[in-house]
């Protein structure tokens, strides 16, 4: 076992400032952004579209999607300062911040944006031991019949799925982790395309469209307030990355100009996204109605072909293995920067250790990337054992990303960024589009709160 200090030298692996260098096109851009948009929200799309009814449903989705790209576009533009094509690169959505809004905001920033990235990590593990239980109920009713009780626990499955992310939180950063960006939005494409077709399915065996332009209907107002709310809040979820932007965009060579490219691939996959959810969301109510479950493919709507959904569940399972890491990297990446420059002098921080296997090429580790990557997934999985509530949850986590994250930064570095002064036709319209989307998020946030309340409560 070799031991080497973390002191990249230039040639062909590192760019000239010393990181390592950027290889990304625009192919791998898409796959990386679908892995982390297409996840656990687009589960709980069937049962937002229920709660919100046959307009609001669709229209939520459609209006979501566009609000994503322009957030996405106005990112794109602050991977570089002072200037998008020629300016100085920012590694990470925390460094654009900083350069264009001051050391207050990026505080706060940061505060906001590793709590997001942590809590969809959690999010990840509920949801994969959620698909896991039910690939082995779906073999129970298949063999005891669909009246069997069939009942089993998830705690097994997310301590599996934590034992799996530990050896896979070893990667070392998002530059190594094209292949697995490509696997897991195969995945994602897979269990997507089955959840609409298994859908489309039932409206055909119904013969009639289920559901009502109101939703389903609650006991009372209130109620139905709150799961609308909580409603807005999973399909939020389901699609804002503005979190991982910058961080996407840094891997990408140039020229061509980074932001060009990253502008395209937003474009090309939020379509494609988009396109999915409307199908998962929309065929889903249409297939159930009323009894439309809060996950399409585990809440059991759906009990035969019991093989092509033991298969899409182990195409979320294998999808979610390759999404945690894409929302883990930014915060080990972080993390580990920063005990670098607090600790230049120590080994339990800088040195690298090669181990190798027989037949099998070297691997690099340290002590620090072992314990804290450790340590930050058992957390992960413990917090998700103690609140196993899969709509709750994703609704809390969309409100939470949602304004500050993927409007209120994007658009003030804008301003910054193109220099718009106040009061001008674009300043106002940029206004107004966050104080809307502020709005979107209090409510979100107040019906998920709720929602977390009353599952944990009862």
């Amino acid at each position: 076992m070799d031991v080497q200090q973390s002191c990249p030298v230039a040639n062909d692996s590192w760019d000239d400032d010393g990181r390592p260098k950027r290889t990304g096109t625009l192919w791998s851009c898409i796959a990386h952004i679908i892995t982390a948009v297409i996840g656990a929200g687009v589960l709980s799309l069937a049962w937002s579209t229920s709660q919100l009814g046959w307009i609001a449903g669709p229209v939520s989705l459609l209006c979501f999607a566009i609000v994503t790209y322009i957030s996405a576009f106005l990112l794109a533009d602050c991977y570089r300062s002072p200037d998008p094509i020629t300016g100085t690169r920012n590694y990470s959505y925390m460094d654009a911040v900083r350069v264009n809004l001051g050391r207050t905001h990026t505080w706060f920033c940061g505060l906001l944006q590793y709590l997001s990235l942590y809590g969809t990590d959690v999010a990840y593990v509920i949801t994969t031991a959620t698909s896991m239980r039910a690939i082995q109920k779906s073999n129970c009713y298949h063999k005891e019949g669909h009246q069997a009780a069939c009942a089993y626990g998830d705690h097994f499955y997310m301590l599996l799925f934590g034992l799996i992310q530990i050896v896979m939180s070893q990667i070392p950063d998002f530059h190594n982790m094209k292949w697995l960006s490509v696997v897991a939005a195969i995945m994602s494409f897979s269990y997507s395309f089955i959840g609409f077709a298994l859908g489309l399915a039932k409206v055909i065996e119904n013969g009639k469209i289920m559901g009502s332009i109101t939703g389903v209907p609650a006991a009372n107002v209130a109620d139905k307030l709150w799961l609308a709310f909580q409603a807005l809040g999973d399909v939020a979820f389901a699609y804002p990355y503005s979190i991982i932007v910058i961080e996407i965009q840094d891997t990408l060579k140039s020229p061509p100009p980074e932001n060009q490219i990253m502008k395209k691939a937003s474009m090309t996959a939020i379509f494609v996204t988009t396109f999915f959810y409307l199908c998962c969301g929309c065929f889903g109510y249409a297939a159930f109605g009323n009894d439309t479950p809060g996950n399409l493919l585990t809440g059991f709507g759906f009990y035969e072909p019991y093989w092509l959904i033991d298969f899409a569940n182990a195409c979320i399972v294998l999808h979610l293995v390759g999404g945690y890491q894409i929302f883990c990297q930014p915060v080990f990446a972080f993390v580990e920067r920063w005990l670098k420059k607090k600790y230049p002098n120590s080994s339990f921080v800088n040195n690298f250790y090669t181990f190798k296997l027989p037949l099998l090429p070297g691997f690099q580790w340290n002590l620090l990337r072992l314990c804290f990557r450790t340590a930050y997934v058992i957390s992960t999985t413990v917090l998700a054992m103690l609140f196993p509530y899969f709509n709750q949850v994703l609704g809390l986590l969309g409100a939470l990303n949602f304004w500050p994250l993927a409007i209120y930064f994007p658009v003030e570095m804008y301003f910054v960024q193109k220099k718009i002064g106040a009061w001008t036709r674009k300043w106002i319209a940029l206004k107004i589009f966050s104080f809307v989307c502020f709005l979107a998020t209090v409510v979100c946030f107040i019906g998920s709160l709720e929602g977390l309340i009353s599952a944990k409560l009862s």
